[in-house]
């Protein structure tokens, strides 16, 4: 075959594979000529850099991450505590507290044979000290105040910190917030690298991001991902930075930095299922660690607010039924007596819209909105009651557990009962006034039976039923003439009261 012959062809593969997109083949014809060709190669001169065309790549190299560890590096340090334990429970044979700080973290069994070392207690010797966990931490001001997870420090009779340097320092914890996982310890130090707390408002999904700490002990480890989601509700009280950077046991308390080398997070739980990183790590969004640890700093514990209302979630059947242009917001299912939501007349059955101007778009939302709100403060809170928005003023409280407990209500005999419910398998009555009063509530009616449809939808017997579609129920006439313009072909929203508590359930009439 012909030297002519070869160079069409490779002319031929180089245009087909410029047509498929081929960069590795266009490449290979600039630098090395045509098959056969004796003319010495051409040095490559970069060309001007042009726009990308439509359908082209938009990502064009990979992030170089070693600046940001020289950066960053020197202000993360490696956190180990220490227990106090007789020397014969610190001599017993067992394994590290160290490899069970995952089991413990993360509420998983230990395996069988595993038993942590002074679990069998035989004889009584002088007191010694011994390793309990490690995790990392970085350093927020150069006089030695340093952030890590509450759960890092729980528990621990002594913090010692070690700096990139080697340096060791017994750590003082300033304070510790479980409900955040984040914790303040000082160390008697000065002149120490600081990091730069970034903006979370700025980080977006798919950006990349390095964590530094010391997974299983290791120190200054760095890894590398991307954001894979944020405002991810684990169901704690902070919403997560989700990423898939390689986060381990020893992680924990060490920053998530992203590519300008600022904080935007602090690396606090992972999911798995065997008990290594399976490619799903989260984080504490930096701002709000920030806002913990200035009260940490300044009080030594964290002061929040609090309204006195159990809350659940909007489904899109009951904003349907209820008239809400979507499905969203807080639906209360309990207001507890004497409480700032009770003396501001929320009640069981609203939804609350916002709060202090604030959008609620999901029940795990109002708890962090109205936890960050000053305890004194006099917000306004907008609620959706009976198929119409409302405006309420309310004085925000100071938070501390609340333990409201439902009483089971108790059968009553059937008198006056109402058979107007029977499409919705509802027998109900009247209730006495002394009923009213022992179940606070101002009206409504008692449900004697729940059958077929009701029984579906989780009502029982002993519920008081105070609403129906978006009409309040007094009594027995507010029921039937409720029931009698109900439609066969839709679902009905109820709203009961059970105890202390409201809810509310979808019922399908019977024929429908």
């Amino acid at each position: 075959m012909s030297v002519q012959a070869v160079d069409r062809g490779v002319r031929r593969y180089v245009l087909a594979a410029v047509a498929a997109g081929s960069l590795v083949a266009v490449l290979w014809s600039a630098n090395h000529g045509s098959v056969g060709a004796q003319t010495a190669p051409k040095p490559t001169v970069a060309a001007p850099a042009a726009p990308v065309p439509a359908g082209g790549a938009l990502v064009t190299g990979l992030p170089d991450f070693t600046v940001l560890v020289d950066q960053v590096g020197p202000a993360v340090v490696n956190i180990r505590t220490l227990e106090r334990a007789q020397a014969a429970e610190a001599d017993d044979d067992g394994p590290d507290e160290q490899m069970l700080e995952f089991f413990r973290r993360f509420g998983i069994p230990v395996p069988p044979g595993m038993t942590p070392r002074g679990s069998q207690r035989p004889e009584r010797g002088p007191e010694r000290e011994r390793p309990r966990g490690v995790g990392s931490g970085f350093v927020l001001s150069s006089d030695g105040f340093i952030m890590t997870n509450a759960h890092v420090v729980d528990g621990a009779d002594e913090v010692v910190v070690t700096l990139t340097d080697k340096r060791e320092f017994k750590a003082k914890v300033v304070g510790a917030d479980k409900r955040s996982d984040v914790a303040v310890v000082k160390i008697e130090a000065k002149n120490l690298n600081t990091v730069r707390i970034g903006d979370v408002g700025r980080l977006k999904v798919g950006e990349w991001v390095m964590a530094i700490g010391s997974p299983f002990g290791l120190e200054n480890t760095v890894t590398a991902g991307i954001v894979s989601a944020k405002q991810r509700d684990t169901g704690d009280y902070l919403p997560f930075i989700q990423t898939d950077v390689a986060i381990n046991p020893g992680n924990s308390g060490g920053p998530l930095i992203n590519l300008r080398g600022e904080v935007v997070g602090i690396n606090s739980q992972i999911y798995s299922r065997s008990g290594g990183f399976q490619g799903i790590s989260f984080a504490i969004p930096i701002d709000e660690a920030v806002r913990v640890s200035d009260q940490l700093r300044t009080k030594g514990k964290v002061t929040r607010g609090r309204i006195g209302v159990a809350i659940d979630n909007v489904t899109p059947e009951l904003a349907e039924t209820l008239g809400l242009p979507k499905a969203s917001g807080a639906l209360v299912r309990g207001v507890e007596s004497d409480s700032p939501a009770a003396k501001a007349k929320v009640e069981p059955g609203d939804i609350i819209l916002s709060f202090d101007g604030k959008v609620v778009d999901k029940s795990a939302d109002l708890p962090r909105i109205v936890g960050n709100t000053s305890p004194g403060a006099r917000v306004q809170l907008k609620v959706w009651r009976r198929g119409a928005s409302k405006e309420l003023t309310l004085t925000v409280g100071t938070f501390q557990d609340e333990q409201v407990a439902a009483a089971e209500p108790q059968a009553e005999p059937a008198q006056s009962a109402s058979v107007a419910g029977k499409a919705l398998g509802l027998a109900v009555r009247e209730l006495t006034a002394a009923e009213k009063r022992e179940r606070k509530v101002d009206g409504g009616v008692l449900v004697l039976q729940a059958r077929e449809a009701a029984a579906g939808a989780g009502l029982r017997e002993g519920d008081v039923l105070v609403g129906l579609g978006n009409q309040q129920i007094q009594g027995l006439k507010d029921f039937e003439a409720a029931v009698a313009g109900l439609r066969a072909d839709r679902p009905v929203s109820v709203l009961i009261r059970r105890g202390e508590w409201a809810q509310y359930a979808l019922i399908r009439p019977v024929g429908r």
